[in-house]
């Protein structure tokens, strides 16, 4: 008998005042009424499907993402809290995040969030430059941002994370630092900072803007703002994931350190584990339409499959190797199920090149600097056959 891994569960609320040209998420533009009633009365369908796969086990974390989840009242966002609750077995420990655009949020709105069981809010501020915020498609403007992370902490959050992204188009250095230097003013619990990536199917891969930062730019841009998080006092725990002491978000980490999630709303993606020690993955139809409409008969999960024991090691070394902590080997056994024979010659070699840093005295693995900057180069050595095991790079990435 496994010992399960965590379980956490996420729930997708897939409307946006508009599409931003460097989006990828399954998100929707809500005009001027999103069928939101319908649409929860489906929600609250699917909990009792999952609520079958679940089998009364401990929810630790609850992430309530977009889309835009602000765009739904303090009263609707109670309503599935309370739903979730009643369905799932959820302390009051349990962590809640809600994401929400800086210029969604109505004041006073705040405190009914909170009250009605939000923990903690997660603002997508991105830049705190207005030319940048326009460029990117964004509907708030700075000034937003400062107002709604005031109304934030006058509500009671007291966890707070900042979404920034970096190597935006027509960024300086001193451009992405001063967003760096605006967020630590703010001093928030948990800072995410991530690299502009134009990803297929969004409008910038489509037209990719023509002056962003180039690679060594974007090097000194990491460096110097690694840095400035460092000295404020922010630890950096993950490839972008950034919190002052004890405030790790525990739901991503439950994603890095292969946990189970349970997937609510359309396009929500879900991992689980069985008794038997298999692991599962599924995704729910991604049209919020055909999401609804599939309530009515039951949700039949798509792509529904057993995870092979090849992509289980890689999907685990993938998630782990994003983390500074790395992973014990105990880690890799319990929550895959596999020996750990099966990724140690990759781990040799990657440490050969400079990529890992070896355990002492029975301790973890974990990246190294050089391992955090190809991350890339690194995940590569643990592909399954044949793709990637007969092409693995005889050296990593940039110096």
């Amino acid at each position: 008998m496994i010992e399960l891994p965590p379980l956490s569960i996420y729930l997708h609320l897939p409307w946006c005042v508009q599409k931003c040209p460097y989006c990828d998420f399954n998100s929707h533009t809500a005009g001027t009424a999103p069928p939101r009633a319908r649409y929860i009365a489906a929600l609250r369908d699917d909990m009792q499907t999952e609520a079958t796969r679940a089998a009364n086990r401990p929810v630790d974390s609850i992430f309530l993402g977009g889309g835009t989840p602000s765009l739904f009242s303090a009263a609707e966002i109670g309503a599935l809290l309370t739903a979730l609750r009643e369905t799932f077995h959820c302390s009051i420990g349990t962590e809640v995040t809600m994401e929400a655009n800086p210029g969604t949020l109505e004041r006073g709105r705040l405190a009914d969030y909170r009250q009605d069981g939000v923990t903690r809010l997660s603002l997508g501020a991105q830049s705190f430059d207005d030319g940048s915020l326009k460029r990117l498609g964004r509907i708030h403007g700075a000034a937003d941002i400062f107002n709604a992370f005031d109304d934030a902490t006058r509500a009671g959050f007291d966890s707070i994370n900042l979404d920034l992204m970096y190597a935006l188009p027509a960024q300086t250095l001193d451009m992405a630092l001063a967003d760096v230097r605006a967020a630590i003013r703010l001093a928030p619990a948990h800072i995410s900072w991530y690299q502009l990536t134009l990803e297929p199917n969004t409008v910038f891969y489509a037209r990719p803007p023509g002056d962003l930062p180039d690679e060594d730019a974007c090097a000194d841009i990491e460096t110097q703002g690694y840095q400035l998080l460092a000295d404020a006092g922010y630890e950096q725990y993950e490839t972008s994931a950034f919190a002052l002491p004890g405030r790790r978000c525990r739901h991503n980490l439950n994603y890095w350190q292969f946990g189970d999630y349970l997937a609510i709303g359309a396009g929500a993606h879900g991992k689980f584990t069985q008794a038997d020690g298999s692991v599962w993955r599924y995704r729910k139809p991604a049209n919020p339409s055909s999401y609804m409409q599939a309530s009515a008969t039951g949700f039949a999960e798509q792509d529904l499959h057993r995870v092979t024991e090849e992509d289980l090691a890689f999907e685990f070394m993938l998630n782990a190797m994003r983390l500074n902590d790395g992973f014990a080997e105990d880690d890799f056994r319990q929550r895959t199920g596999l020996p750990f024979e099966c990724v140690r010659a990759p781990l040799r070699q990657a440490l050969g090149l400079g990529l890992v840093q070896a355990p002492e005295d029975g301790g973890r693995w974990r990246p190294s600097d050089r391992g955090r900057r190809c991350q890339n180069d690194l995940q590569a050595l643990f592909l399954p056959e044949p793709a990637g095991r007969k092409q693995r790079p005889t050296q990593a990435g940039p110096q």
